[in-house]
Parts: C-alpha cells; sequence; structure tokens
C-alpha cells in the first residue's frame, strides 16, 4: 500500500489503537524513513511491531529531524550520542526478530523532562547547582516507560526547578514554540511541547503543577492532560497535591495510551470519541473580567466551542460562585509553603546566588507564613472544592481558555503586564489554571486555533474528579470535529 494511503487512514488507525480489536494489518506499509517522525505514535507503534519500519530506521529518521532543528527549538537537551542509540534500536531489532516484545513502545525514542531521573543521564532541573548530576536510578515513571519498551535519547528542557511557565535557565538557555522559535514554549513541560510540536518526538512526559502540561500544550499546537491527582500517585482521592505528572501527545488517542503505560491507576479501556449530544459544558470565559486576558484569546475558544455546540452540546455562559481573590491567596499560600524545602540553598551562601529571583522570592514568602494562613488557605480549598462539585451537579465539564497570552518571546522571562493590567508575580498571569490544579481535577488541553500572526491558542475542559476516561473520550471527539492539529508548522532550520 503506498504511504498516501497509510497516512489517509491514520486518524482511524489511531483511535483504532486504543480500542481492544484486531488492526488490519493492510493499512500499514513499508515508510520511507524521512516520512517516519510525521507518524502519529500508535501509527509508528503499530509500524515497528508489523515490521514495516526497524527500529534503527526509526531511531535514524528522529535522530536527523533532531539535528536539523533542535539547535533553534533547543527542545531536546542532553542528548545521548548517536553511536549508542543507534546501537540500543538494533538491540530492538534483534528482539523483534526473536518474537521478544516489550510494549507498544518497543524501539521508539522519548525524551524525559529533565525534574525526572533517568538512570545514566544528566539530571540537572534546569539548575547549575545539578549542572553536573548524572541520576543513579529511573524514576519510578521512568521505569514504567522503559518496560514498555522506549529508548531514551535525551531529557526536554524545563525551567529552573520547574518555576514558571517559560522554559529557560542557566544551564540549557530557552526553549522556542514550535510556531515560532523565537516565541516561548510555555511551561515548566516547555521541551516536551516544542519536541511533540516539531514533531521531534513521538509522545511527551510532563509534570503540571500551575499549568506546566495544559501551557505547553496550547503554546505548541499539542493534547497536554493533567489527570486526576489520584491517576500518576495511587494516593486516596482526599489527598489532592497541587501538583501531577501526566502525558502529552500529538493527539489524543496518543496521549491516551500514553497515560496508559505511566500511570499508577488503571484509567480504563475502550475509549471511543463521545457522543457529544447533550453534553453540558460551562463556559467560564475570563471569569467576568476578573482575570486579564489578551485580546484575541476568548473569541476563539468561542468559535470551537460552537463547533461543540454545533455537534449537540449544550454550552452555557457560567461563573462560579467564588472570591476569586480568596482563591488567588489560597494558591499563593500553600505554593509558597510548598518552597520551604528550598531553603537550604538560600542559607547556604555557595548556592543562593545560583537561585532564580523568582525562587528566592519563594522563599522568603514561604517564611513569613503562619499556620493561620495555612489554616485559611486550607479552608478556602475546601470551599473551592465544594462551588467544584456544586457546578459538575449541574455540568458535565466547564471550559476556560488555557493562558491568558499567546506566547511572547523567549527573550521575555515573564509578561508584566496583560492589556494595561499590570502582573504583580512572576506567575500572577497563569492565574487561569489554578481552578484546575486546586481542585485536583482532570484537565485536557484542547488546540482552538491561530491568531493572525500565527500564534497557537488552546482551551481547558474540565472534568469531575476521577472521571478521568470522560475527559479523554471528549478529547477524542474533540479531535474528530476540528483541524487544528493537523495544521503544523513551517520549520526552520539552525
Amino acid at each position: 500500500m503506498k504511504r498516501r494511503t497509510f497516512l489517509a487512514n491514520s486518524g482511524k488507525l489511531s483511535i483504532a489503537l486504543t480500542l481492544p480489536c484486531s488492526i488490519n494489518t493492510n493499512l500499514l506499509a513499508a515508510t520511507m524513513s524521512s516520512e517516519l517522525t510525521s507518524l502519529t505514535a500508535l501509527e509508528l507503534s503499530i509500524a515497528i511491531k508489523q515490521k514495516h519500519a526497524s527500529c534503527v530506521e526509526v531511531m535514524q529518521a528522529y535522530l536527523a529531524r533532531v539535528h536539523k532543528y533542535n539547535h533553534r527549538y533547543n527542545a531536546i537537551v542532553a542528548l545521548a550520542s548517536d553511536d549508542d542509540l543507534l546501537n540500543q534500536a538494533k538491540v530492538a531489532d534483534a528482539e523483534l526478530a526473536r518474537g521478544e516484545y516489550r510494549g507498544w513502545m518497543h524501539g521508539m525514542p522519548h525524551a524525559v523532562k529533565d525534574l525526572t531521573a533517568v538512570k545514566g543521564m544528566p539530571f540537572t532541573s534546569g539548575s547549575l547547582m545539578y549542572k553536573d548530576r548524572i541520576a543513579e536510578q529511573d524514576s519510578a515513571m521512568v521505569a514504567r516507560i522503559r518496560d514498555a519498551g522506549a529508548i531514551f535519547i535525551g531529557k526536554t528542557n524545563t525551567p529552573e526547578f520547574g518555576l514558571g511557565s517559560q522554559s529557560y535557565n542557566p544551564v540549557y538557555g530557552a526553549t522556542g514554540s514550535a510556531y515560532n522559535s523565537e516565541l516561548t514554549s510555555g511551561g515548566s513541560s516547555g521541551g516536551a511541547g516544542s519536541g511533540l510540536g516539531t514533531q521531534m518526538l513521538p509522545v511527551a512526559d510532563g509534570s503540571d503543577m500551575m499549568g506546566s502540561l495544559r501551557n505547553p500544550g496550547a503554546f505548541n499546537n499539542v493534547i497536554g492532560y493533567r489527570p486526576s491527582t489520584n491517576v500518576m500517585s495511587g494516593r486516596d482521592a482526599s489527598q489532592r497535591p497541587l501538583s501531577t505528572s501526566g502525558p502529552m501527545g500529538r493527539n489524543t488517542a496518543d496521549t491516551i495510551q500514553f497515560l496508559k503505560t505511566i500511570a499508577v491507576k488503571d484509567v480504563g479501556a475502550n475509549f471511543i470519541p463521545m457522543n457529544l449530544s447533550g453534553m453540558r459544558i460551562a463556559w467560564l470565559g475570563d471569569l467576568d473580567n476578573y482575570l486579564a486576558l489578551e485580546s484575541g484569546i476568548k473569541p476563539m475558544c468561542e468559535a470551537s466551542l460552537s463547533k461543540v455546540s454545533d455537534a449537540g452540546a449544550n454550552v452555557e455562559s457560567v461563573i462560579p460562585q467564588f472570591n476569586f481573590d480568596d482563591l488567588w491567596f489560597c494558591w499563593t499560600t500553600l505554593r509558597h509553603i510548598g518552597r520551604a524545602s528550598f531553603k537550604r540553598f538560600y542559607d547556604d551562601p555557595a548556592t543562593r546566588d545560583m537561585l532564580k529571583p523568582d525562587l528566592v522570592w519563594e522563599i522568603e514568602q514561604s517564611q513569613i507564613l503562619t499556620e493561620g494562613h495555612r489554616a485559611r488557605a486550607n479552608a478556602i480549598r475546601g470551599e473551592w472544592l465544594r462551588e467544584v462539585e456544586r457546578l459538575f451537579m449541574q455540568y458535565d465539564f466547564l471550559a476556560i481558555p488555557t493562558a491568558q497570552v499567546f506566547p511572547y518571546p523567549k527573550t521575555t522571562q515573564w509578561p508584566s503586564e496583560i492589556e494595561g493590567r499590570a502582573m504583580d508575580t512572576y506567575h500572577r498571569w497563569m492565574e487561569i489554571v489554578i481552578l484546575g490544579s486546586l481542585a485536583g481535577i482532570p484537565v485536557i488541553n484542547v488546540p482552538v486555533g491561530f491568531d493572525n500572526q500565527g500564534r497557537p491558542m488552546g482551551m481547558q475542559v474540565m472534568g469531575n474528579f476521577g472521571e478521568d476516561k470522560k475527559v479523554l473520550e471528549f478529547g477524542l471527539a474533540y479531535d474528530q470535529i476540528t483541524d487544528f492539529l493537523q495544521q503544523r508548522p513551517e520549520m526552520v532550520e539552525a
């Protein structure tokens, strides 16, 4: 079968691979190595398993693309040597020849966010303090990825200790958006988002405290998924940490498959695109002008919601019954308290000067907070959880823009103002994501298109706690009724 026929069927194939049914091998054909990077992760997986492409050919194709573009986009850092990676690919091919199949990622290249340990690879966390650190063992998540058959080619770039939604650090520099390398890729999973958008990676892992999976998804026109907090931690539903790991993909089907690999909790099977007819969606907009939004973002989201409405969903503008100034106090208080562990670096003259000013500020804030502040913050969070539960008694999903600004120059550390409204902290411009983070609920970033400058944007779609399958099936349906993910960037060589 010709290459063009294979790609014409790729959308159906990607969804089919998430279902418990046999694959029509007639859909699969040998592909030229130079084209392998355009396949979705699920298509690539089947191509390898059915031996339409060897692991060596796949690795050669991805390395060629990385060497061609990565110097400009700076998505993948600490890249392993070509010889070592090709030798690992040869081993993977030999295993297949013996009938040994390790899993759906067998022989696929993967790069892990540089806040996570991969045995034998650099583990800098974007900090000069750890610029020479080599991980001694795999993290639990990395072990699951390795068990699925992946070959680790390097790390993905991240801001220092993951702080901020702009992926720059003094070790590796800044990462550019897949759609304009001069603009930021977002963060803190910015390297992951850019690596996906530039097709230098099939799938990507990341972590999300303050939109760190969602914002890079929006800034690189890919899917970013923040799971319910117990999916990755295995904790009781009453324990909802502010941060969680999660998957990113070029489409929702790839994202689902990768989530199944890295999750601790079973997220279900038999994923199918949701029938949107009768689904109730609460559109939160800018929270009645509480949030500053760059001009153009709301109309793009609303245009996408009109497509969802045309598919049968009921979309209604809603404002939660809550004081959002209280919610911001809650967020900053709990976040600052979580930074107290960095005080040892702050107290040590040898390391204090290596800390970015934003982290220094967070550490200092953590030291002036009292138990009274913590108690008030936790009380507000409890009230917010009750309000979220009330909303989900009336609606299936809550929708709100993913970011308050479009991708901005990567030489700018963070936006100091939006539409004339000053941002008083380095993360105030991402306040829009804390609604999902504080609730610990599943949130998917879906693309909503591009502005007249070609800058991508996304929309958060939130579900109730534990309803990950429902949110992801919405994503599958959304992929079918929109074509934003098919709009690839015009790549620029280094």
